[in-house]
């Protein structure tokens, strides 16, 4: 493996040091245009064509931060992923392209030591404040372009206690390998329990799922008029929210924009800028108490949490002192369309090296949610509010017809008209946000205790991206910000931590007051 130079404080030296890296594939020729090509592959040796959801996501780019109980094995480590990560079809290939010039999958032949990265930091910054010191590291990583010659994923290993964990690795994947639900799955497909080495950890049961909207069943006969006419109904409304949402995903291209607040992408600030990635711990069993007094889901749960968070920081932060006002900012939800893979599926496919079995990599749709700004002196009416939205966008197919029309466009104008509406789909909207499963008990990585998980990622313009993480007893929110327009990002982490606890007393107090009446 090779390691990066000795680093400053904030980092500026790792950065320097890693966008050295020859990139053997992935060129520029004279007049601009991609040439990631190479003469070593002959036609027979390129796999599957690169998805054009793949395609879209080019600069995207996915952050697992993990934490162990125990310092890092090394060799431990490195036979664990060459036995299973590194057999994952997409984990040894590079994208090249064919003689029509089309993105192409190619087989390549991998060393996982090129891919575990120990970089060497400031032994007095660690020793000062080694929190702080993973989380310039992990900021830095969002600087560094990565060597297109390797197929596209790192772990980047330091080996020194936080205040959270023994060691931290932090895994840098490229996003057309997959979306970061598939990305965690395949990680965890990589674990096993820590209760028991020799089976698969156990994960939360999947939800119950009816089918497709559109594919409810006709209510029997013995039903009645009445059943048979909300049936008839439920399609009525489904596609009237669909209309809605359509026009609202064109309006957002031509000129719909969200309203300048504090968590909108400055206009000063360049494409790219540094992103830094923090995250806290909540109780997860504090989530589930809420969702059970107020009947809804951990899903609205957490979009009330980040509602109750976003309007305290702004309030805050902004001076304004009109809290009658609600203010409307909109996030746009990457959906994978792909069926989750199950980690049985997983094992078999890491196993056998081979990827047909499996549907896997993007297949991407996208839901503009709603977020609300406001003041609220019930706390439980940001989860009232996140409840009502949640099941409005359920019912509509906006995520199935943004899929179509992306692939329609990437076919008949191309990966920069594409690209070009992707980007401004974006960068009108705020911010990203995304909830994820884990475990539900410990699980050990290449003989690891896991102490925490804590995913993100960068690329996207917004920033502010928001992601939640669950695991045994906790969910991590996870936060990738512009460091630059986010110096207090600590400070919006304690209003997500200040939200829930207040969220939860309020049910508390509801409970309290069914039970008098």
């Amino acid at each position: 493996h090779y390691t990066a130079g000795q680093l400053s404080s904030k980092m500026d030296a790792a950065a320097a040091t890693l966008r050295k890296r020859p990139l053997s594939i992935r060129t520029t020729s004279d007049d601009g245009a991609d040439g990631r090509t190479s003469p070593d592959y002959g036609e027979e040796a390129l796999g599957e064509p690169v998805s054009p959801s793949a395609r879209l996501v080019e600069d995207f780019y996915i952050i697992v931060i993990i934490g162990a109980g125990t310092p890092v094995n090394l060799p431990a480590l490195r036979a664990g992923i060459d036995a299973q990560l590194a057999r994952y079809p997409h984990f040894r290939s590079i994208q090249v392209k064919d003689k029509d010039g089309e993105l192409r999958w190619a087989r390549t032949t991998v060393n996982v030591d090129d891919h575990l990265i120990c970089p060497r930091l400031d032994p007095a910054a660690v020793a000062a404040n080694p929190d702080m010191a993973v989380e310039d590291y992990v900021a830095s990583m969002s600087t560094v372009p990565m060597d297109q010659s390797r197929p596209l994923w790192e772990f980047h290993i330091l080996d020194f206690p936080t205040s959270e964990a023994t060691s931290t690795t932090a895994i840098r994947v490229h996003h057309s390998l997959g979306d970061g639900m598939s990305m965690l799955t395949l990680l965890m497909a990589c674990t096993r329990s820590a209760a028991d080495p020799t089976r698969l950890p156990a994960m939360p049961p999947p939800p119950t799922r009816t089918g497709a909207i559109y594919q409810q069943p006709r209510p029997p006969a013995s039903a009645g008029a009445l059943a048979f006419a909300a049936w008839v109904w439920s399609f009525a409304v489904l596609a009237w929210h669909t209309v809605v949402d359509v026009a609202a995903f064109f309006a957002t291209i031509l000129f719909l924009k969200d309203p300048h607040t504090l968590f909108k992408r400055r206009a000063n600030h360049g494409e790219f800028q540094r992103k830094r990635i923090v995250h806290r711990s909540l109780s997860l069993d504090d989530v589930k108490f809420v969702k059970n007094a107020m009947n809804c889901t951990v899903n609205d749960v957490l979009v009330g949490v980040t509602y109750a968070a976003l309007s305290r920081y702004y309030f805050r932060k902004s001076g304004d002192t009109d809290t009658d006002k609600e203010i409307r900012v909109r996030s746009m939800l990457l959906v994978n369309l792909r069926p989750t893979t199950s980690l049985h599926a997983c094992v078999n496919m890491i196993e056998s090296g081979k990827g047909s079995a499996v549907k896997w990599g993007n297949q991407l749709g996208f839901i503009i949610l709603p977020f609300f700004i406001g003041m609220h002196s019930d706390p439980l009416d940001y989860v009232r509010k996140a409840k009502k939205v949640v099941d409005r966008k359920k019912s509509s197919l906006e995520v199935v017809f943004t899929h179509v029309v992306a692939e329609v466009i990437l076919k008949l104008f191309g990966l920069k008209a594409a690209g070009a509406i992707f980007h401004r789909m974006i960068s009108r909207t705020t911010i990203s946000f995304s909830n994820m499963i884990g475990p539900v008990e410990q699980v050990e990585f290449c003989g690891h205790p896991v102490v925490f998980i804590a995913p993100s990622g960068y690329g996207p313009p917004e920033a502010l991206t928001v992601n939640y993480q669950s695991y045994v007893n906790t969910i991590k929110v996870n936060l990738a910000v512009d460091e630059a327009q986010f110096p207090d990002c600590h400070e919006l982490l304690d209003d997500f931590a200040e939200s829930l606890r207040h969220i939860k007393d309020a049910a508390s107090s509801l409970g309290k007051h069914h039970g008098k009446a």
